[in-house]
């Protein structure tokens, strides 16, 4: 093992080198650094929205999956890959909702991800029921109102890092 002491000199050169070159503009500074203070005042709101509706699919979707009760019964025809899809994204909810409460740069490839991925399993549900699967129609005003949302913070936050 490395002598800690060695370590920390060696940290410190190697930062010191990564200030000297961001101070000649040589390479830039991390972009995920931003300054919450330049956030808009929708970023919060949305983000508290975005935040409490992830936990609230991530309990919905977890009572479905995992616990044979009056929610998986009260669900009735899921789409067993939609219900997969939606409660692993809620997970990505959450920590979208940080990363735009925190107006972190990171948000914008994270939230076109979340938008394209949602698409592409509504647009499969739509295969799905095309040929005859059984779903319920509450899952397509869901499924239209998730890729709205995220399509809509996704360009919203895209020219915000620039």
């Amino acid at each position: 093992m490395a002598d800690p002491i060695e370590w920390v000199t060696e940290s410190r050169k190697w930062w010191e080198i990564r200030e000297t070159l961001e101070s000649t503009m040589i390479i830039s500074p991390p972009q995920n650094l931003l300054n919450p203070e330049d956030r808009p005042r929708w970023a919060v709101v949305v983000s508290l929205l975005i935040g409490l509706f992830g936990l609230l699919t991530i309990k919905s979707g977890g009572e479905v999956l995992f616990i044979d009760g009056s929610a998986r019964q009260a669900a009735g025809d899921y789409v067993p890959f939609v219900l997969w899809f939606n409660f692993l994204a809620g997970f990505a909810y959450v920590i979208g909702a940080a990363g735009l409460f925190l107006w972190r740069s990171w948000i914008t490839p994270l939230a076109f991800s979340i938008a394209v991925l949602t698409v592409v399993v509504f647009i499969a549900f739509g295969f799905h029921v095309l040929m005859g699967g059984s779903y319920e129609g509450r899952t397509v005003g869901a499924m239209s109102l998730r890729s709205l949302v995220w399509l809509a913070i996704a360009f919203s936050v895209r020219g915000g890092f620039r």
